[in-house]
């Protein structure tokens, strides 16, 4: 029976705004192969997931090897070898003192986890969190995530959170031509007027993605650490999305000198089998009292030897290297675009997680979403595959397997180009 057609039938979809036409029959390293014999070149990656390219033969291989041994065992009543290897592993490539894991199956657990784990250890219930954030879609973590669209018909949600402007210096209402960190300042008037001085945590992605590739001044976070501090705050990192090389650094947090109180994992840890995680230092860790948390699936054996070899493949083909080496050279290369095309107003990245913002006039800096679906819809048309968001969805995504290689990406920017151009010169559709 056709794909779609089940798709329709059979899948709830009613969520999606665009669902791409595309059967994907299978994939390889950086191509995605259709049902009927087309070719797409991937600058999404499943969403920041597949960093060390689909299907990678020395992850299927781990994963593969560990199902014949064993699938499932409830991996936090029993002891299971490969859970505690790779529990090690993140111990010794995280920043600072995280120490101890927590196992789930998803960002949005593993987020959640954190939060609960924040509230344990503070003895506190509040939280901060970012406008134009995204930390998942579950209540507790839509409840810190700073976006009205993403938390539509889902209200009310948590009490006790507030929201500290984004660090976007392309859209900062706080500085003029020369940075002065009043972003983070911010944060210490959200404790001062939005709190009862409760805050256990605050939470951010280092490298905001669904929000639109919102890369904070180098000084953000030491700064906002320090307001913490004072006020006997954690910190929780959402390294979801920009985790596991993404950024040409193991971890985006590590670009700026600060060590979170708790990291949160997913997406790429595994990559593509369902594993997320949050770690901390040990006498925040083990600040869970029994039964105050557990996950039936948490450390699935599968997924945990999948999660050991993507780490091995991130670090023996120098993937983290290549990911700072070829989004420089990327950046560069959409910033000559920008030259070319008005509809550009900034091209911003940090290693192969790049995002260009389309905008109808640079000086109002009003947003071209519209243009950014055709954008997406006719590069999908030309065999490439790539990502948008943003707050108002104006924003393209690039964010490809770390191992895809120059020329390829070349081709894929030529075709971005294109699309680019079209929309240009035709308007928000595309047609002539």
């Amino acid at each position: 029976m056709d794909t779609e057609r089940l798709y329709a039938e059979y899948v709830n979809t009613s969520f999606v705004k665009n669902i791409e036409p595309v059967v994907v029959e299978r994939a390889l390293g950086a191509t995605v192969f259709g049902a009927g014999g087309e070719e797409y070149t991937d600058l999404f990656a499943g969403i920041s997931v597949v960093n060390a390219g689909h299907c990678n033969p020395t992850i299927i291989a781990a994963a593969k090897a560990q199902m014949e041994r064993l699938v499932h065992a409830a991996s936090y009543i029993y002891h299971v070898p490969v859970v505690a290897q790779l529990a090690r592993r993140l111990a010794e490539i995280t920043p600072g003192r995280l120490q101890k894991t927590f196992f789930g199956n998803s960002g949005a657990e593993a987020v959640e986890g954190a939060m609960r784990l924040a509230k344990a250890y503070t003895g506190r219930g509040e939280f901060i969190a970012l406008q134009t954030s995204f930390h998942g879609r579950t209540s507790a973590t839509l409840s810190v995530t700073g976006n009205a669209a993403r938390k539509t018909h889902g209200g009310p949600y948590l009490p006790g959170v507030a929201f500290a402007p984004a660090p976007n210096p392309y859209r900062c209402r706080y500085c003029t031509g020369c940075c002065t960190l009043a972003c983070a300042d911010a944060v210490e008037d959200v404790f001062k007027y939005q709190t009862s001085g409760d805050v256990a945590a605050f939470i951010a992605e280092p490298v905001m993605g669904e929000g639109g590739i919102i890369i904070p001044h180098p000084g953000y976070y030491r700064r906002v650490k320090q307001i913490l501090h004072d006020h006997g705050a954690l910190f929780i990192a959402d390294e979801v999305q920009s985790g596991f090389g993404r950024t040409g650094a193991m971890f985006a947090i590590e670009h700026y000198g600060v060590e979170p109180d708790i990291m949160v994992m997913a997406k790429g840890i595994a990559n593509g089998f369902p594993l997320g995680a949050f770690i901390a230092p040990p006498e925040i860790a083990d600040s869970f009292e029994p039964g105050e948390h557990l996950s039936t699936f948490g450390g699935n054996p599968v997924s945990c030897a999948a999660g050991l070899a993507t780490i091995e493949v991130l670090q023996d083909e120098h993937l983290v290297e290549r990911s700072a080496e070829l989004g420089a050279w990327c950046k560069g290369r959409l910033e000559d675009i920008a030259q070319r095309h008005q509809i550009i107003g900034e091209v911003r990245g940090i290693g192969l997680m790049v995002g260009i913002e389309l905008v109808r006039d640079r000086e109002t800096k009003l947003a071209a979403s519209a243009e950014a679906a055709t954008v997406r819809r006719l590069c999908r048309e030309q065999g490439v595959l790539l990502g948008v968001g943003g707050q108002e969805a104006n924003v393209v995504r690039i964010q490809p397997p770390l191992m895809i290689d120059q020329p390829q990406l070349e081709r894929a920017l030529n075709v971005l180009e294109g699309a680019l151009r079209s929309v240009s010169d035709t308007g928000a559709d595309g047609a002539p």
